[in-house]
């Protein structure tokens, strides 16, 4: 190939690589102001008004929280104690053993006093078989229902609870997570806020609770957690989504709610069949499916997010059990991207297709492809001498530097609006590892995304995977 014809197509990679990484810092910059706007009419929409007591009326909406439980031996039972504890009436807890391999159905029975009842369902809804549907013979503890059926998957155990529930609502939330005393508060008055506008599903920010105390199922103290890996899932978590979501919240485009923390309409969600099996994504498909069938109908709809710390979970601290975690959600992704793939640059889908789906598959998707591919073409280009050092010195500083003051600027905005880690040494902590995330953490979240993306692309079969849980720390 003639010398100057290669140059010129040097010069174009330069110039595409340049324009994708500027759109990318106007996208992040825009989410700054756009979270920022959003977290302040939040706090001055919420300021005022005392909504305990209508909420604690028993005509107050009906509420249903569904968790799905996979051998949670070990924490099931405070867990459950932490879910019968919340601050609202018209609710229930309905635990779905998925056919758990360990004591995990036992524990219950014998903690909270369980007795096999009989109870009517429909049986043409595609979801395993259930073996006993279990009520708690003290009146205490009649908020509890536990259904154990035969293992078929986080989603098929979520879909089996919302066709036995008969409340309005119900919250997908997962096991181990802790929701605070006030958590149904906050969301069932995100539910009833809109005045023009049907809310389908809300969300909020989940935290994490790795090293913090808990005692009685009760938050009792917040702490940084002690394990490297779990502090920077705390950072991720903090950008991801006291910025990155709550920015996509105030232009109602949110297409992901956390599977660990989601509520919604059940009325929709049963109508567009529930949560996708096949799915390992199936927290991002049923918002996807729940939009596209208001908007394919012209039905006037949202999806509300909460910012306040209602739901605090326990991430990886294990490497593996980190990669095979965000392998998985890569391919989920990549399903939900490919299933919905004609909503890509659609005006028939507002916001939904010209800005939400384009980001996904860019910035979420493509993105850490071509940082890694971008990484061996690098060396090639070293290798065969023509790599323009000062444009890639220059860049690499600047996407550096971006990122670290973005980081900084989430770990700031948390601390101003909502202030859960207040010692200094905590706050200089999480800069430390905003300052050495691009180096240290990042290549293993790319690295995770292209596997998950190989596996995914060439069929390799690879299923949900599990978590091992270490269970919350103990007051003393």
């Amino acid at each position: 190939m003639d010398s100057g014809v290669f140059n010129i197509i040097l010069d174009y990679i330069n110039i595409v690589f340049l324009l994708f990484t500027a759109v990318l810092f106007l996208m992040f910059s825009l989410m700054g102001y756009l979270s920022t706007r959003n977290s302040i009419h939040y706090r001055n929409k919420n300021s005022f008004g005392d909504m305990s007591k209508v909420m604690a009326s028993p005509l107050a909406p009906s509420i249903t929280i569904i968790a799905p439980a996979y051998n949670e031996g070990m924490t099931i039972v405070e867990n459950i104690r932490s879910l019968l504890s919340l601050r609202y009436v018209n609710y229930e807890v309905m635990v779905v053993n998925d056919g758990s391999k360990d004591d995990t159905l036992q524990k219950m029975i014998d903690a909270y006093d369980l007795v096999q009842v009989a109870h009517q369902f429909d049986p043409d809804w595609r979801s395993k078989p259930i073996r006993g549907i279990y009520k708690s013979s003290q009146r205490s503890f009649s908020k509890l229902t536990v259904i154990d059926k035969e293992n078929g998957g986080k989603s098929d155990a979520l879909n089996t609870g919302m066709a036995l529930s008969n409340n309005r609502y119900v919250g997908c939330i997962d096991v181990d997570c802790l929701l605070l005393p006030d958590a149904l508060l906050h969301v069932v008055k995100s539910f009833y806020q809109r005045s023009k506008k049907r809310v389908i599903a809300v969300g909020g920010v989940i935290r994490v609770a790795n090293s913090c105390v808990i005692s009685g199922g009760q938050l009792e103290e917040i702490r940084l957690p002690k394990n490297w890996l779990a502090k920077f899932q705390l950072l991720e978590y903090t950008r991801s989504f006291i910025l990155g979501r709550m920015a996509w919240g105030r232009i109602d485009s949110l297409l992901i709610i956390s599977g660990a923390f989601g509520f919604f309409d059940r009325e929709i969600a049963l109508t567009v069949g529930g949560y996708d099996t096949n799915t390992v994504g199936e927290d991002m498909e049923i918002v996807f499916k729940m939009r596209r069938y208001m908007h394919e109908r012209k039905l006037p709809h949202t999806v509300e997010y909460i910012p306040d710390s209602l739901c605090w979970t326990e991430v990886p601290e294990d490497l593996k059990i980190f990669v095979n975690q965000r392998d998985r959600w890569a391919r989920g992704n990549l399903e939900t991207l490919f299933k919905h793939k004609d909503m890509f640059f659609n005006p028939k889908f507002g916001r939904l297709g010209m800005l939400s789906y384009p980001y996904w598959f860019f910035y979420e998707w493509l993105a850490p492809l071509l940082e890694f591919f971008g990484f061996f073409t690098i060396i090639l280009f070293y290798y065969l001498g023509i790599l323009n050092w000062d444009f890639f010195i220059a860049i690499t500083v600047m996407i550096y530097t971006f990122s670290v003051m973005f980081s900084f600027y989430a770990i700031l905005w948390d601390v101003y609006s909502y202030n859960e880690y207040k010692r200094t040494k905590d706050i200089l902590t999480l800069m430390f590892c905003a300052l050495i995330e691009p180096v240290v953490f990042h290549p293993i979240v790319v690295w995770s995304a292209v596997r998950g993306n190989y596996k995914k692309l060439f069929k390799i079969k690879s299923g949900w995977g599990s978590q091992v849980r270490k269970g919350f720390a103990k007051a003393t």
